[in-house]
């Protein structure tokens, strides 16, 4: 008998929402995937929701609405893609849009922010919704993030090998699973968030397809080391981050001693901060390790992903299609997986992942 989910995840490259109907009955199977981008006004709100401004509490409840809009125009598009009807759907796994993220940080404890309004995706789809996952995680005392390891670990494992699973999304996170059952996970820096916002600032493109344009140019030695000399890369893990660190501002400030580089070496240069920083962690924290699968939109990425595997000589790099499931697919069947982990009230262990104090089980539910 089926046991069906549908994962909805936006990240942090603010490219729009990605869904999947997931069947948990055995091993996962993922029925559909559907995906709709974000309008540009949508997109320059969330994008400007991440900083300070005024009247930010009523700017952000109608982007929320306008979000879940959005979610449910894929769950639609899922329901009617499979002929699966609503009722047949446990739970929606709803991420929502993270516009802050400052875990530890203020009072110890810190917070973090996905906007999104469950109530109202229930009422649009008649489907129970899960969501609010990381706030739990933060109040045990732990980074909220990421959380896609422990969904990782249930798909990409293989027993007595180490494997790693790489997403790069706006922001890039690293899973390392042990041969003996453990895992680590941990963010590495930014994946995609910084090449795309300068792609779309001199290119007027969304992304940098392929990694064509940031290909064609050297990368600049001096400037790489100076957006390496970011204390966040050397820190130990557990350790999360976001747009509140890496955003343009970051950028510019880095980049004010460097006028003669042209656009296209500095694009050249931030894919190269990508695949070192991301290379660097696996060194560090899995040398020699045998494969790493890449998801996210990193990894349709071919000139990061050349890069990945130069940096990475010991080690095979791979799309996560070749584990059975397609790179835009993995965060959104992860956050069905979370979904699923909440309706059956099943704790997660999360200390080695988030550093939080113990097993919890993560976000809230709105039934239909």
């Amino acid at each position: 008998m089926p046991e069906l989910y549908i994962g909805l995840m936006s990240g942090t490259s603010l490219d729009g929402v990605d869904g999947v109907l997931a069947d948990f009955a055995g091993s996962l199977q993922v029925r559909a995937h559907a995906s709709a981008p974000f309008d540009p006004a949508l997109k320059a709100e969330l994008l400007a929701l991440n900083r300070s401004g005024p009247d930010e509490i009523h700017r952000s409840q109608l982007a929320a609405n306008a979000l879940m809009r959005v979610y449910a125009q894929v769950v639609r598009e899922l329901l009617a893609r499979t002929g699966v009807p609503a009722a047949d759907v446990r739970a929606i796994g709803a991420h929502g849009q993270t516009v802050r993220h400052r875990p530890q940080a203020f009072d110890g404890t810190g917070y973090t922010v996905q906007l999104a309004q469950p109530a109202l995706l229930a009422e649009l789809t008649g489907i129970t919704v899960v969501a609010d996952f990381r706030s739990r995680d933060v109040a045990a005392g732990g980074q909220g993030a990421p959380l896609a390891p422990f969904f990782h670990r249930a798909l990409f494992a293989r027993e007595g090998e180490a494997v790693g699973v790489l997403n790069i999304g706006g922001i890039s996170n690293l899973t390392v699973l042990r041969p003996d059952g453990t895992q680590l996970g941990f963010d590495c820096g930014p994946g995609n968030a910084l090449m795309d916002a300068w792609c779309q600032r001199h290119l007027g493109q969304p992304y940098d397809a392929e990694g064509a344009w940031a290909a064609g140019a050297p990368f600049d030695p001096a400037l790489l080391q100076a957006l390496l000399s970011e204390p966040f890369f050397a820190a130990p893990p557990p350790k999360s981050t976001g747009r509140d660190l890496f955003d343009e501002g970051w950028l510019q400030q880095h980049l004010s001693p460097f006028p003669a580089l042209t656009a296209q070496q500095v694009q050249a240069t931030l894919a190269e901060l990508t695949a070192t920083a991301c290379a660097g962690e696996v060194q560090r924290h899995a040398p020699g390790l045998p494969r790493l699968y890449a998801c996210g939109g990193g990894a349709l990425n071919e000139h990061l992903m050349r890069r990945l595997q130069a940096l990475l000589p010991a080690t095979r790099v791979l799309s996560s299609a070749e584990a059975g499931l397609p790179p835009l697919q993995v965060e959104a069947a992860a956050f069905a997986w979370l979904a699923r982990k909440a309706v059956r009230q099943e704790a997660l262990e999360l200390q080695s992942t988030t550093g939080a104090l113990g097993a919890r089980v993560l976000g809230g539910i709105w039934p239909a």
